[in-house]
C-alpha cells in the first residue's frame, strides 16, 4: 500500500516531486484525458447549467501524480472562456506558461506574444470593446506591472474589464518580488488579490472576474504565487472549481424611469448626451430607437460607438446651450454649465456605484436635477416604454417639427464640414480629410471596423464615414494617454479576425513610437489589419498650445516647434514595418499616389498580411 501524503498541496513543490519524466508524461496525458468530462461541465454551468437549470460546482479529484498547481488554475479559468492570454515571458510564471502551452495545448486561451507589458494590457483594451468580453494578460510581477500601469490605468478610465495574472516570487524573493503587488495599481483598478493557496486561487479567480464584467466594468489584478503554480498536488487531493455566475446590470427603479420618463414628454427640446451609454449593438439601437421616438437631438462624445454618424439628430455638443432638457447617458462629466440657464440636467450613469478618489478621471460635480444610478444600456428599454406610454397623441406633430429642427442643423454642419474637407484637397503633404475620403471609398463596401481612437486623421473619419454598426469604431482611450491607439488597435483586430472583418487604425505618428514593437507582435499572430499614419512628424497639437501661449506672450512664435516635432531625421515608418514583417509603403506625400497605395495596401491586408501606409499629413 502506498503512504498516506498527509503534506498540504501548497508544501508540494516541483523541486520536492520524485515523479520522474517518463511517469509524469504519461500522467499528464491520462489528466488530460480524465478532465475533458469536466471541461465540458464547466462550459454548460457557463451556458445554463444543469438540465433541472441549477448548476453545479466542479470538484476536480487528482487521479495520478504530475498534476501541477497551475494546471488547476487553468481548469479555473476555463470557465471565463477566455480566447487569447497575451504575455510577455517571464521566469515568475513558468508554470502558468507551460500550462497553458501543454496541459491546454495552447488553445482557449492561446498565448499572445508581446514585446512590452503596456502591450499585453493595451491589447485587451481594444480586444473587449469589439467582443464584448476580456482577454486575460499574464505580467511579470512588480516590474511588468510598472511597464503595464499606464495601460491599465487607461482601461479603468475606459471602464474596461482586463483579466491581469502577475507572476510574483515570496518564497525565495528577489528583486522583482513585491508583498503587495496590487498597491501599485490599487487606485486604478476595481479588486485585487493575492492567493496564498489553490483554493483561495479558485475563490479569487472566480471573484475577480465577476467584479470586472459587472457595471461599471474595470481591470482586476489577481497576484499568482511561483511556488503555487510549481507545486505538485497530491494523488487523491481533491479541489472545488467555484461555479461563475454573471450578474445582471443594474436597470434603474421603475418609478425613477417613469418620472423620467415623464420629464422627457414634457420638454420643448430634449438632446441626449451619450458617452459610455452603449455596450453592445442593442445598446446603439435602443439609443436610436428613443431618439426618434422623441425626436431628440443626441450629441455623441464617441468614446463608444453610441449613434450613427450620419442620423439626421445627431447633433454638436454647442445644442446643448439650446436645449431645456438634458439627459445625459453614461457621461458623468457633463457639466451643467455648458447650458442654459433654466435647462433641466438629469442622468443615468453607474459611474457612482464604484469609483476611486485619488486620479480625477470624474472631473467636477455633475449637480444634476434628477439622477438614476444604473446601467443605460439595461434601462433604456424600460425608458422607451415608458415614454411611449406617455407621449399623447396631441405632441406628435410639434415631435415631428422639433425632429426636422434637428436634421436642418444636422445638415448646415455637414456641408460645413464637407467645404472644410475641401480646403488644401491637391497640397502636398496629404489633407487628412482627404486621406479620410480616399478609404472610405475603398472600404464602403466592406465589412470594416476601425480599431484606432475614433477621432483619428483629424476627426475626418467619423465626420466622412457612415458609422452604424457597433463594431464600427471602438471609442477612445479614457485616459488621453499617448501609445494607446498602436496596441489596443491590434487588440480589437485579434477579436475581429475570427469575424473576416476589415480592421483599419488610423495612426498617430507620436502615438505609435511609444511602442513600435506592437507591430511584430500583429505579424508573427497573422492579426490582419490596415494602419495609415497621420504622420505630420510632429506633436502639432502641442505645437499649437506653445504657439498660443507664445503669442499670448508677445514672444517669438516661430521658435515654437522645438521639442515636438519629429523630424530631423523624419521617422522610415514604412521601412519599420517592413521589418517587423508587414508590408508598408511610403512616404506617400502626393494625393495622386494615395488611391493606388491604399487598394494594394487593402488586397495585402484581405490575404491575411498586416499592412502600412506612411502617409505624410499637414498639420491639423
Amino acid at each position: 500500500m502506498d503512504k498516506p501524503d498527509n503534506r498540504k498541496p501548497e508544501d508540494n513543490t516541483s523541486d520536492e516531486s520524485s515523479v520522474d519524466r517518463r511517469s509524469f508524461i504519461k500522467a499528464a496525458a491520462a489528466t488530460g484525458a480524465a478532465l475533458a468530462t469536466s471541461a465540458q461541465s464547466i462550459s454548460a454551468q457557463v451556458t445554463g447549467g444543469t438540465a433541472a437549470g441549477v448548476a453545479r460546482e466542479e470538484e476536480v479529484e487528482i487521479v495520478s501524480e504530475g498534476k501541477y498547481g497551475s494546471d488547476f488554475m487553468m481548469d479555473v479559468l476555463k470557465q471565463m472562456d477566455f480566447e487569447f492570454m497575451t504575455l510577455n515571458t517571464h521566469s515568475d510564471s513558468a508554470g502558468l506558461q507551460e500550462s497553458v502551452i501543454n496541459y491546454m495545448g495552447n488553445t482557449n486561451p492561446e498565448l499572445i506574444t508581446a514585446l512590452h507589458e503596456e502591450v499585453a494590457v493595451a491589447m485587451g483594451h481594444g480586444y473587449y470593446k469589439i467582443e464584448g468580453k476580456p482577454l486575460a494578460a499574464l505580467i511579470y510581477g512588480s516590474v511588468g506591472l510598472q511597464h503595464a500601469a499606464m495601460a491599465v490605468y487607461s482601461a479603468f478610465c475606459d471602464r474596461v474589464p482586463v483579466f491581469i495574472m502577475l507572476g510574483n516570487q515570496r518564497n525565495n524573493p528577489n528583486s522583482r518580488s513585491v508583498q503587495d503587488p496590487g498597491a501599485m495599481v490599487r487606485d486604478f483598478t476595481k479588486w485585487d488579490d493575492a492567493p496564498l493557496t489553490l483554493d483561495h486561487f479558485a475563490k479569487s479567480a472566480v471573484r475577480a472576474y465577476s467584479v470586472a464584467m459587472t457595471t461599471p466594468t474595470m481591470p482586476v489584478v489577481l497576484s499568482v504565487d511561483k511556488k503555487l503554480q510549481e507545486m505538485v498536488i497530491p494523488r487523491g487531493e481533491k479541489l472545488r472549481v467555484p461555479k461563475y455566475s454573471p450578474n445582471t446590470p443594474p436597470a434603474g427603479d421603475s418609478n425613477a424611469v417613469r418620472e423620467l420618463a415623464q420629464m422627457l414628454v414634457d420638454a420643448e427640446f430634449p438632446v441626449l448626451g451619450v458617452e459610455r451609454a452603449a455596450r453592445s449593438q442593442a445598446g446603439l439601437d435602443s439609443i436610436v430607437e428613443l431618439a426618434e421616438l422623441l425626436q431628440a437631438g443626441v450629441v455623441d462624445t464617441i468614446q463608444r460607438m453610441n449613434f450613427p454618424s450620419k442620423h439626421p439628430l445627431l447633433q454638436e455638443p454647442t445644442i446643448f446651450r439650446e436645449a431645456d432638457l438634458v439627459l445625459a447617458l453614461e457621461m458623468p462629466m457633463l457639466s451643467r454649465t455648458r447650458l442654459k440657464e433654466g435647462a433641466k440636467l438629469a442622468s443615468i450613469s453607474s459611474f457612482d456605484l464604484f469609483t476611486r478618489s485619488n486620479y480625477w478621471h470624474f472631473g467636477n460635480y455633475q449637480e444634476p436635477d434628477f439622477s438614476i444610478a444604473a446601467d443605460p444600456e439595461a434601462t433604456l428599454p424600460s425608458l422607451i416604454e415608458e415614454v411611449r406610454r406617455l407621449l399623447p397623441r396631441s405632441k406628435r406633430s410639434s415631435v415631428q417639427a422639433r425632429g426636422a429642427k434637428f436634421a436642418e442643423i444636422n445638415q448646415r454642419n455637414r456641408q460645413a464640414d464637407k467645404a472644410f474637407a475641401a480646403k488644401g484637397w491637391n497640397h502636398s503633404p496629404l489633407n487628412t480629410a482627404r486621406v479620410a475620403a480616399e478609404l472610405w471609398d475603398e472600404i464602403k463596401n466592406k465589412d470594416w471596423s476601425l480599431v484606432s481612437r475614433s477621432d483619428g486623421m483629424s476627426d475626418w473619419g467619423w465626420k466622412l464615414w457612415d458609422f452604424n454598426k457597433y463594431y464600427h469604431h471602438i471609442g477612445q482611450s479614457g485616459s488621453v494617454g499617448v501609445g494607446y491607439s498602436n496596441p489596443a488597435s491590434i487588440g480589437a483586430a485579434l477579436a475581429n479576425r475570427k469575424h473576416g472583418r476589415l480592421s483599419i487604425n488610423l495612426q498617430n505618428d507620436g502615438d505609435f513610437m511609444f511602442l513600435p514593437s506592437t507591430l511584430w507582435t500583429a505579424a508573427h499572430h497573422n492579426i490582419p489589419m490596415l494602419t495609415v499614419m497621420h504622420n505630420n512628424r510632429a506633436y502639432n497639437q502641442e505645437i499649437m498650445l506653445i504657439s498660443r501661449m507664445a503669442a499670448l506672450r508677445d514672444r517669438d512664435v516661430s521658435r515654437c516647434t522645438i521639442g515636438s516635432e519629429i523630424n530631423n531625421p523624419a521617422i522610415d515608418f514604412a521601412g519599420l514595418a517592413r521589418s517587423m514583417g508587414w508590408y508598408a509603403e511610403g512616404p506617400i506625400e502626393h494625393p495622386s499616389d494615395l488611391r493606388p497605395a491604399i487598394r494594394r495596401a487593402i488586397a495585402q491586408v484581405e490575404s491575411g498580411v498586416p499592412a502600412l501606409l506612411d502617409t505624410v499629413t499637414q498639420p491639423n
